[in-house]
C-alpha cells in the first residue's frame, strides 16, 4: 500500500507545533509538550461541522471528536482550577449523575460544538496562565480521591503536567483514528 502522506493535516514546514526551541529547561519542556498535545487537538477538529464533530466512533462507544473536546475541557479544569488553584467550581459536563456526560452531551449543534471549544480555551487559558504564575513544579496539591493519579496523597505540578500530556497523548490516538473515520485524514 502506498503512503497516504497526501491525505495529512499540513505540509510539516507549516506544522505550528515544530516553532518551539529546541532545548529548555524542566518547566519549558514540559509547557511545550502540552501546547503541542494542544494544538494537536485543534490540529484534528479542524474543518469539520457539527455533525462531523459529533460522529461516534463505532457502537456502543460514544466517542467523539466533540466528546474529547468537552471531555478534556472538563480535565483541564478539574487539574489545574479546581485541584491546583482551589477554586471551587462546578464541573463543566459531568455530574454524580452522569459521570459520562462530556461524552453523551456532545450532540451535532454548532452551539454545542461553538461552547466546548469556548470552555476548552478558557481551561487551557486558565492553565497556562496556573503554570507560568506557579512559583516552582514543586508546588502541591492534595489528590486524596486519587483523581489525577497520586496514589490517593500530594501531587505535584510537575506530576500534574506530566499526567495531562499523557492524557492528552492518549486522546490524540483516538482523534487520530476518529478524524480518518470522518474524511480520510491521517495522524500527523
Amino acid at each position: 500500500m502506498a503512503p497516504r502522506r497526501a491525505d495529512m493535516f499540513l505540509d510539516l514546514a507549516d506544522d505550528p507545533r515544530e516553532t518551539a526551541p529546541a532545548l529548555g529547561d524542566e518547566r519549558a519542556t514540559l509547557v511545550e509538550s502540552l501546547r503541542c498535545q494542544r494544538l494537536t487537538l485543534e490540529l484534528k477538529c479542524a474543518g469539520l461541522d457539527a455533525q462531523a464533530m459529533a460522529r461516534r466512533s463505532v457502537q456502543p462507544s460514544t466517542m467523539s471528536l466533540l466528546g474529547l473536546v468537552r471531555h478534556l475541557a472538563e480535565m483541564e479544569r478539574e487539574s489545574f482550577r479546581v485541584l491546583m488553584a482551589g477554586h471551587n467550581v462546578p464541573q463543566l459536563y459531568c455530574s454524580p449523575e452522569n459521570p459520562d456526560a462530556d461524552f453523551d452531551g456532545a450532540v451535532a449543534d454548532p452551539r454545542v460544538v461553538a461552547q466546548a471549544w469556548e470552555a476548552w480555551r478558557a481551561e487551557v487559558e486558565f492553565a497556562t496562565s496556573f503554570v507560568a504564575a506557579a512559583p516552582s513544579l514543586e508546588i502541591t496539591a492534595d489528590d486524596s480521591l486519587n483523581k489525577h493519579g497520586s496514589g490517593g496523597g500530594d501531587i505535584s505540578l510537575r506530576e500534574l503536567l506530566v499526567g495531562t500530556i499523557e492524557e492528552y497523548a492518549r486522546h490524540m490516538g483516538h482523534a487520530d483514528l476518529l478524524r480518518e473515520r470522518i474524511d480520510g485524514r491521517i495522524g500527523q
